[in-house]
């Protein structure tokens, strides 16, 4: 959320900001919602001190015995308190209506964010790994052979619909050892809190992270008002809502393993066969809040905590900065970590990591207190996937595909797995 008072100062640098994003006409609205709210408090704040002087006027004409002064005095404290009553809720209406729209406007962009329409204008800085160059024509994860007795579609569409899997026997277990192998890696060698939090969240805890009011049709709501978490994101970042935290508590570092939901609004007809866009699925989610001065660093920390995942699992990946079309709403700067999947012969997203600055502290109203004393400010916050499990098991399946329809597991995976290092034809762990 932006602060008002910053626009006021600096509107040109606001409305720059706002076009980079598409909204070129936002700052004047704001401006006359603010302008308009601050004359009504402005009369409402007169009318006050007009009727508080009439009030103590009143007992003066009536102690003199003029009964005209006395009447006309009694008639200007009602009037005043009427016009008050009015002013007031059209202030009230106006803040109201402030609010509502700061809710609505994206987070500024970073100047270091390349500008651009879409995801085309997206700049790569860094790749690892080279594909493998197969013998064969290498199929989708839920064509492989091996696969296919462990990733039910059928069943899953009979029970929820479109866009369910049920995973059973040695799929199963490579994609819960996935998670478990990703969360020892964040907690015992990079040092993440390990969290366990509710799925279901109160409404404000969406406002607080930027779903919500803009993005409702993107998530689910439950009939008794609760939402089903889109990613840990929400939970872990809502922390720190409403606290003034310690200096010395910063950085805090959270990892969480937790189901997440999406309706994937806007994605009718977009990989619609397989498991990559599912509206049920697993991540193992980063998030960090830090001083505002310690955000950049840990930016690229968390950026490189996600590629040494994929690095360890032995799959090739790039890591790309989205430009300003494509970075998402509560961002100010994102890296995209796309993973090469051999079947469908590209790149795909498989982690974001974005620093989202003091937006959603704002929205959050959560502050730490400086070492040395002071005013509190705004923490900074950080999320990023550490990763989408299924799309890594996704990877997984496709990097290690055999002609025969087996898959060869990656090393880190196989102390997990009892010492199994491979998914047979028949689709068992051997």
């Amino acid at each position: 959320m932006h602060d008002i008072r910053a626009i006021r100062d600096n509107p040109a640098a606001f409305a720059a900001a706002m076009a980079r994003r598409g909204m070129e006409s936002v700052t004047d609205q704001l401006l006359a919602l603010d302008s308009s709210r601050r004359e009504k408090i402005t009369a409402a704040e007169s009318a006050l001190s007009e009727r508080n002087a009439a009030s103590k006027a009143v007992g003066a004409a009536k102690a003199a015995g003029n009964d005209a002064e006395f009447q006309r005095l009694r008639d200007l404290v009602a009037q005043k308190k009427d016009e008050i009553a009015v002013l007031e809720a059209e202030a009230k209406q106006a803040d109201e209506a402030l609010a509502n729209l700061l809710m609505t406007l994206p987070n500024i962009l970073a100047d270091a964010v390349p500008d651009g329409p879409d995801e085309s204008a997206n700049v790569e800085i860094r790749r690892w790994g080279i594909p493998r160059a197969f013998d064969f024509q290498p199929k989708e994860h839920f064509e492989i052979k091996g696969v296919e007795p462990g990733m039910d579609f059928e069943t899953a569409a009979k029970l929820s619909g479109a866009r369910f899997v049920v995973l059973s026997g040695a799929i199963a277990r490579i994609h819960r050892a996935l998670a478990q192998f990703m969360l020892d890696i964040h907690t015992e060698t990079n040092g993440l809190r390990e969290t366990w939090t509710p799925v279901l969240v109160l409404e404000e805890m969406l406002y607080g992270t930027g779903q919500l009011p803009k993005f409702g049709d993107d998530s689910y709501q439950t009939r008794e008002g609760w939402w089903l978490v889109p990613t840990a994101e929400v939970t872990l970042t809502n922390i720190v809502n409403g606290l003034i935290v310690d200096d010395n508590s910063l950085p805090s570092r959270y990892v969480a393993h937790t189901q997440c939901f999406r309706s994937e609004a806007g994605s009718a007809g977009k990989d619609t066969r397989g498991m990559l866009r599912q509206h049920q699925f697993e991540k193992v989610e980063m998030v960090s809040i830090t001083r505002p001065e310690d955000s950049w660093a840990e930016h690229d920390r968390m950026t490189g905590l996600a590629e040494d995942i994929l690095q360890r699992l032995e799959l090739p990946y790039r890591t790309v900065v989205l430009c300003s079309g494509d970075t998402g709403f509560g961002a100010q700067k994102t890296h995209d970590i796309e993973v090469w999947l051999p079947g469908q012969d590209r790149y795909r997203e498989i982690s974001s990591v974005s620093n989202c600055g003091a937006f959603q502290a704002r929205r959050m109203n959560a502050r730490y207190r400086p070492e040395g004393g002071g005013k509190p400010d705004y923490v900074h916050t950080l999320n990023g996937s550490g990763l989408a499990v299924g799309r890594t098991l996704i990877a997984v399946l496709e990097t290690g595909q055999q002609a025969d329809g087996s898959v060869d597991l990656p090393a880190a995976l196989h102390p997990y797995l009892n010492g199994k290092t491979r998914l047979s034809a028949e689709g068992t762990l051997a």
